[in-house]
């Protein structure tokens, strides 16, 4: 499910960029530099960090982690250059926590299981 949000996040950016959405008012070419900045980093970040996840490798939270830093410094810290969005930050940190519990619930099933393996005890 993270790495599906993942890769939808970054098709919308790279629509955004290609001129695809927002009636092409969004082009690379028309950003100003703080988006020609981020943008394209997160048109990149997204789609490697939901490889990442997908394939459970450790680097795909990494990068998702990276990626979701920057947008919620965007819309939170400097809401006056990249304008006021409540629901991105809101939705990083609704997956962060979902992946943090499916994070730990894995590390308790594995535990779980270990448990019952054991069989060294008196």
């Amino acid at each position: 499910m993270i790495a599906a949000t993942c890769f939808w996040f970054g098709m919308q950016y790279w629509a955004m960029l290609v001129g695809y959405s927002l009636e092409g008012r969004a082009r690379f070419d028309l950003l100003d530099l703080p988006w020609r900045v981020t943008a394209p980093a997160l048109a990149v970040l997204f789609p490697v960090a939901s490889l990442g996840l997908w394939l459970a490798v450790p680097w795909g939270a990494v990068l998702w982690t990276m990626a979701a830093i920057i947008q919620i410094l965007m819309y939170v810290v400097w809401p006056e250059i990249f304008g006021e969005n409540h629901l991105v930050p809101l939705l990083n940190v609704l997956v962060a926590s979902l992946y943090v519990v499916f994070r730990l619930a894995l590390w308790l099933e594995g535990r779980r299981k270990e448990e019952k393996v054991r069989i060294d005890s008196p």
